[in-house]
């Protein structure tokens, strides 16, 4: 998956696409923003600039999913359902994901829940929220750690994009390219 390009994440925007680098508290970083399945393996990963906010590619890690069907044919790329933290409640984001028909399992955050509630009947319903199946969302944060477990990774020595790319990719591949992975519990 080629690196992502944000025109204005490095100065003028020429080598954004190539070098992924943002300014932040803690100075030059890079952001990695991964999608995992149930086996905490990531299938699809963005790398963007570190002050970049989490929802900003959240469209772009769901476009590079791709799951394996048991039998013959191609990928699915619709999840069932997503698991996301408070930083991807945002409408655009359930919006999104009511046009593909994926199920949404994001807690609502406090500022928004109080928004709702001060504008009465018309603030609306609150979202869905399933306890119960948000507890499975720790396979992202071991998929990480997992990660983590390469030195590359874990000290981000390794700045941009074109470096940073390959040293997230778990498990590697031989030939470099994005692979389905095949989820045991889907079912054709």
């Amino acid at each position: 998956m080629p690196p992502t390009i944000w025109p204005d994440s490095v100065g003028d925007g020429r080598h954004a696409d190539r070098e992924g680098l943002g300014r932040s508290r803690g100075g030059l970083n890079t952001k990695l923003h991964l999608a995992a399945d149930s086996r905490c393996r990531p299938i699809s990963r963005v790398i963007t600039a570190g002050q970049r906010h989490d929802a900003v590619a959240f469209e772009q890690v769901m476009a590079g999913i791709a799951i394996a069907r048991a039998g013959r044919g191609r990928p699915r790329t619709r999840p069932d359902r997503v698991l996301a933290d408070k930083a991807h409640s945002s409408k655009a984001i359930r919006a999104h994901l009511r046009r593909r028909g994926i199920k949404a399992t994001i807690p609502e955050p406090a500022n928004q829940q109080t928004h709702r509630a001060r504008r009465g009947a018309r603030g609306g319903r609150p979202p869905d929220f399933d306890p119960h199946a948000y507890r499975k969302r720790n396979t992202v944060e071991r998929a990480i750690n997992k990660l983590k477990l390469y030195r590359a990774v874990a000290t981000r020595y390794d700045k941009l994009a074109v470096m940073y790319g390959p040293a997230s990719t778990w498990p590697p591949s031989e030939s470099g390219s994005a692979t389905p992975v095949h989820d045991p519990q889907d079912t054709p």
